[in-house]
């Protein structure tokens, strides 16, 4: 058998503009095309969901108490179109305009100039952003109810996650912008912004969605407002159809009486971080010494020779009266998760890091910690409304900035049932991956014969997952 010769040399593909390109006249004229086809599944859906209708009975602004008369008038098709543009990526009231382009007055009704929409938003007062909030939450149940892919399980279990986040603002011209706190690569710093105080639903199968969002000013504690919060997403979460166990999860900043008792109240279970204070570090020091597990975290091995887990993280669990000192002092299980300290590994005794929370679950201990550290799914959401909608406070008013964050909130829950309805493979994609592919999709508009026709690029990767969102947001006709 003769052996292959070598193979002959092939030049690279190139992907490169024909020259003849360069010397082509370039215009923005055509006025059939749509730059996000995407809109029209997407805006169809949230109307199944019953968006419009809700602003409209909930969302009332005095036309005679607004400095100019038209700006309060119209409030479902302005909010509506602020989010439409928030589903393209526009992260400032100027970028709005982008749902204004080629053949979007078409395809859609009442689209708003941004300009007029940013005259809306300073109308908008604190009693508005209480409306709209209501809004969030009504639709949320409603997109639950009308995609039941979005939250599945969510009759065993659901699972509410709080955390707040600090958006930076320049200037001086922000009301309420102040100092506060955060972390940048692991280091606690110093920036002046506005916080935002988010709640999120999640099942053990579905991605978290926003039940609630409040802005506060930037030096506002982690934990102000948090018990109201998490009553809230309760409710929402319930009306959802959380019929069975609901675990509220959150960081040592929620670790007080207040979000406990708002948990025992509502009849739910919590896990939260404890600070270490000296009843606490009592506690830690009663656990004996053969109470402690190893943990089962991703990434560890057994020892060939004990058969024992070789891991950094240990638990074990004491009962603990948290609150003494308050007049709702609560009795629960103090789970401890300690790992060795990497500064000191040449000590004679281990020296040992401890992390407690306090819990009301009935898992077993190792499950505990395990279900408690699953509370960084939060981070998900907060990075996801950070590079869309939140990338910028646009406004230089509170009130503005509150009602454009709650606006951010419906498009993630928006984004995310459309994910859900384009298959698994968008169901727990990230809100920029939704946008390219399901929001992002050019098209021309035609009328052949009368009837409306999209006319989107041919080979699009993700034609098929983009017709199972069209189909099953297809609004029913009308009687």
């Amino acid at each position: 058998m003769s052996k292959p010769g070598p193979i002959p040399y092939q030049k690279a593909l190139e992907v490169k503009l024909p020259d003849a390109w360069f010397r082509a006249a370039a215009r923005f004229d055509e006025a059939n095309l749509v730059s996000f086809a995407g809109l029209a599944p997407l805006l169809a859906l949230a109307e199944r969901a019953g968006l419009s209708e809700l602003i409209s009975e909930r969302v009332q602004i005095d036309p005679t108490a607004t400095k100019v008369k038209s700006a309060g008038a119209n409030p479902a098709g302005k909010l509506t179109s602020i989010i439409a543009g928030m589903a393209c990526g526009a992260d400032c009231i100027d970028d709005l305009d982008v749902i204004r382009s080629g053949g979007m007055k078409r395809l859609f009704a009442n689209v708003y100039a941004a300009a007029t929409l940013g005259q809306f938003l300073r109308e908008v007062t604190h009693g508005h952003t209480l409306q709209l909030a209501s809004v969030l939450r009504a639709h949320l149940v409603n997109l639950v109810g009308q995609t039941a892919v979005l939250l599945p399980g969510l009759e065993q279990q659901a699972i509410i996650d709080i955390d707040s986040l600090l958006r930076p603002v320049f200037g001086h011209g922000k009301q309420g912008a102040s100092f506060g706190h955060t972390k940048i690569a692991g280091k606690q710093v110093l920036r002046r912004g506005l916080s935002p105080l988010v709640t999120t639903i999640s099942t053990a199968d579905g991605a978290p969605v926003i039940a609630g969002i409040r802005l506060r000013a930037g030096k506002a504690g982690s934990g102000k407002g948090a018990a109201s919060m998490v009553a809230e997403a309760i409710r929402t979460a319930r009306a959802a159809g959380a019929v069975g166990e609901i675990l509220v999860r959150g960081d040592s900043a929620y670790g007080n009486s207040a979000v406990v008792t708002a948990c025992l109240t509502a009849g739910v279970r919590f896990s939260v971080v404890l600070i270490k204070n000296p009843a606490v570090a009592a506690a830690i020091a009663r656990i004996p010494d053969d109470a402690w597990t190893p943990v089962d975290y991703p990434g560890a091995v057994l020892d060939p020779d004990t058969g024992q887990l070789i891991s950094d993280g240990e638990v074990a669990e004491i009962e603990f009266e948290a609150f003494a000192s308050t007049s709702t002092p609560v009795t629960a299980r103090l789970i401890v998760r300690r790992v060795r300290d990497r500064a000191r590994t040449e000590e004679l005794f281990p020296v040992w890091r401890h992390h407690p929370f306090l819990t009301n679950s009935t898992e077993d201990t190792t499950q505990a910690d395990i279900t408690h550290r699953q509370h960084a799914i939060i981070e998900t959401v907060l990075s996801d409304v950070i590079d869309g909608p939140l990338a910028h406070m646009p406004s230089g008013q509170f009130a503005s900035n509150a009602a454009w964050a709650i606006c951010a909130a419906i498009t993630h829950n928006l984004l995310r049932a459309a994910g859900t309805l384009a298959g698994d493979h968008h169901a727990a994609a990230r809100g920029a991956t939704l946008r390219r592919h399901l929001v992002a999709v050019p098209a021309r508009l035609a009328r052949p014969q009368r009837r409306p026709v999209l006319h989107l690029p041919a080979h699009w990767p993700w034609a098929q997952q983009w017709h199972q969102l069209w189909t099953a947001a297809d609004p029913p006709a009308a009687a």
